[in-house]
């Protein structure tokens, strides 16, 4: 056993150096990555199940086009024809669905906020999917849309033709949300509650969007119906807004967009790390950043098909899981629990299921992301000691989904393998409470223990013991 510990512990060294390393190699290997791949895909023939995530390496926001309906897992289908959207999204898989989502559409004509009826036909021929970046020509408002990602934030631009009914629709989404309208500000505010599951009764998406035009009209939307009075703010179950421009052709209107899970000040300060940079700068930034986690595995060889695969696969791998933490004025690194609704210091990561990642991708970021792999086990032992378990699935908070203690194995492994920084006194705490108690969860597979096993739906446990 001491002689494998050794071995182990070798290996990580050498791993460590190796992360270390910047590619040699390939220079750009984003261009390789296709975010499209894995979206031929449908709820009943179980293939893919992945939709384009535009996004920095593990990101707190994603952006995607939306062909599906609000509240659909498959939100984004390779087969569909029209897009009803550009969605801010937090969605780890279709089926644990997604949280905290809100989208952005332009549109020419007639200012319409209904998704169906502000839809687009697009053609693949016309899209441009890069991970820093994302392009397409919607044909039914002739308008090519455009959007740049950092963590927190992202710069939208809209080339319309010439019309006084320029629009940008601001979808908040159902099951509660807020707009406000600040027109001299040139800006709209507000917020989103929209989840699957695993938040307090606190949550909230602030959002934050900054237009370079002025308004030449405003509408906002209460349930699908324009509010009334000329009001600049709205609450409801659904709330939304459309703001005009008269534009020339060609003219681009720029939208820099921001969130965040603690405040609408927080979101605000988010919005700051795009600075002055236009979109260009902030997609070849982006670039840079996939390059440089990308690059630190060089593959030789083989067909440039293998080539799109591998970095393909690999851009995929270093998606999730995604950071929940945001920057203070300070720089001071916060962030929102979900699990106890509570703004609290220190680093969190979620949207992963260990059943899942335990085997492979957690091994490998200790292997190759060692840095990373240190925040997020960091992030556990603030798991741990605002939920009372460690996240068997996590997104944001504790799923009740899949069996097992599959956390044991992503901290010991980490530590295994060198990985220092973290509270092991709090996570080895957490790894026995965990294999001496149930849990709040059922599907961890220990309902009633140390009793008898039950039915899943059972309401009550048997009296019999174990023998």
């Amino acid at each position: 056993m001491r002689t494998l510990f050794s071995g182990l512990a070798a290996f990580a060294l050498l791993a460590s150096q190796v992360a270390q390393a910047q590619g040699s190699g390939t220079a750009d290997p984003a261009q390789w990555v296709n975010p499209l791949i894995g979206t031929d895909s449908k709820p009943d023939l179980s293939n893919g199940n992945t939709y384009p995530a535009i996004a920095r390496p593990w990101g707190m926001n994603f952006w995607m086009p939306q062909t599906g309906k609000m509240g659909d897992g498959w939100a984004y289908q390779y087969s569909a024809d029209k897009i009803r959207g550009f969605k801010q999204t937090h969605q780890p898989s279709p089926w644990m669905n997604d949280y905290g989502q809100f989208a952005l559409m332009p549109i020419t004509g007639k200012p319409v906020f209904d998704e169906d009826r502000r839809a687009s036909w697009f053609s693949h021929k016309a899209e441009v999917a890069e991970p820093n970046y994302y392009r397409v020509y919607l044909a039914d408002h002739d308008v090519t849309a455009e959007l740049a990602p950092t963590e927190r934030a992202a710069t939208f631009r809209f080339t319309f033709p010439k019309t006084d009914s320029a629009y940008v629709v601001l979808d908040a989404f159902d099951k509660g949300s807020q707009v406000q309208v600040l027109p001299q500000q040139r800006r709209i505010v507000g917020y989103t509650t929209r989840n699957s599951g695993g938040v307090p009764k606190n949550f909230k998406n602030y959002f934050i969007l900054e237009f370079d035009h002025d308004f030449a009209s405003t509408t906002l939307y209460q349930d699908k119906s324009p509010a009334t009075g000329g009001t600049l703010t709205v609450t409801a179950n659904h709330a939304g807004a459309i703001v005009g421009f008269k534009t020339r052709k060609g003219e681009r209107v720029n939208v820099r967009v921001a969130s965040s899970f603690i405040s609408p000040e927080q979101a605000a300060l988010n919005l700051q790390e795009l600075g002055t940079k236009d979109l260009e700068s902030v997609r070849q930034q982006g670039r840079a950043a996939w390059n440089a986690v990308l690059g630190r595995i060089d593959v030789a060889g083989g067909t440039p098909d293998q080539q799109r695969t591998f970095y393909s696969c690999l851009y995929r791998t270093l998606l999730f899981p995604r950071k929940l933490y945001e920057l203070d004025a300070s720089g001071k690194v916060m962030h929102y629990s979900p699990f106890n609704g509570q703004v609290l210091p220190g680093y969190m990561y979620t949207d992963t299921g260990f059943w899942d990642t335990f085997r492979a991708l957690f091994p490998f970021l200790n292997l190759m992301y060692p840095e990373v792999n240190t925040e997020i086990q960091q992030g556990l032992a603030n798991d741990y000691k605002e939920s009372g378990w460690l996240p068997e699935w996590g997104s944001p908070g504790l799923r009740n989904v899949m069996v097992g203690n599959n956390s044991a194995s992503v901290v010991a492994d980490a530590y295994l393998k060198g990985i220092r920084g973290q509270d092991m006194t709090v996570l080895y705490e957490a790894l026995v409470h965990g294999a001496n108690n149930a849990g709040p969860l059922e599907a961890v597979g220990r309902r009633c223990w140390p009793r008898a096993p039950v039915p899943r739906r059972a309401r009550s446990c048997p009296a019999r013991e174990y023998p």
